[in-house]
């Protein structure tokens, strides 16, 4: 009996990637498409088979990395709000299916020229993937070098300045200059939430205030993302200690503060 050889053929995803880290693909247009057909993230999040947290993370990324912001969420409605794609996010989706069109032909092509050769090579697309929460696009404004370290200074959307330590080195290594788009990258367990710190006295050189649009509770620790500017959100890992202590709850006005040493500097 003779075994039929199995067909072959060529799969791939499209993923747009930003500051070294994937920005949208697939997965992330399928969230957004059932925010847009559902007007929830709870309910869009249980469609794709991701949970809430991750829905949230995902959104606030790729509305950081955007040049505008592609969900919107709006205040009244059941649970206190609704979410809902903005123009910008409509057109993303819109273009990503063209891209996706595009390249299944061009998988096509490939398959049809390999035909049935028996040679194959299976090549891996090498990408640094980032565990960092936040990450926010920017263009540099100031270097500033000392006889080891740098300080760079990045403006992101509005008028939000981050301001990241780095060594001399980094600043050469990355060919980093006055005017060049730049990533700040911080993870979530560095940023300190606080209250009331008006007048206070901190070392810490970034300071971004804003209003908390939501908290995520866990036993051991807490999730807190703070929109500043209207369109950037920034998360925060504090422990359920300090979110009872502070008695934080969405629609108060903190403070997200964090080290210039615990900025990491990244580029395309």
């Amino acid at each position: 009996m003779k075994c039929r050889k199995e067909e072959f053929g060529l799969e791939a995803s499209i993923w747009f990637q930003k500051a070294q880290s994937k920005f949208l693909g697939g997965d992330r247009i399928a969230l957004l498409e059932k925010i847009h057909e559902l007007g929830s993230i709870n309910s869009a999040a249980k469609a794709v088979g991701i949970s809430y947290k991750t829905a949230w993370h995902l959104v606030n990324m790729v509305n950081n990395l955007s040049e505008k912001p592609l969900v919107d969420r709006i205040a009244g409605g059941k649970n206190g709000g609704g979410t809902v794609l903005t123009k910008e996010g409509k057109k993303v989706i819109e273009q990503f299916r063209v891209v996706q069109e595009e390249h299944r032909r061009f998988l096509d092509n490939l398959e049809e020229r390999l035909g049935d050769s028996d040679l194959y090579q299976f090549l891996r697309r090498i990408s640094m993937k980032i565990s960092a929460r936040n990450v926010f696009s920017g263009t540099i404004e100031k270097i500033t070098r000392g006889a080891v370290n740098a300080e760079v200074s990045l403006l992101i959307s509005g008028n939000t300045r981050i301001t990241s330590i780095i060594t001399n080195a980094a600043v050469d290594n990355l060919s980093l200059k006055e005017g060049l788009n730049a990533y700040a990258i911080i993870k979530s367990s560095s940023i300190i939430i606080g209250s009331d710190i008006e007048g206070s006295k901190i070392s810490a050189r970034n300071i971004m205030s804003g209003k908390i649009s939501k908290i995520i509770e866990g036993p051991v620790s807490s999730e807190v993302d703070v929109e500043v500017d209207g369109n950037n959100v920034i998360s925060a890992t504090i422990t359920h200690g300090s979110s009872e202590k502070l008695a934080l709850k969405e629609g108060d006005q903190v403070s997200a503060i964090f080290k210039a040493s615990s900025v990491i500097i990244g580029i395309n």
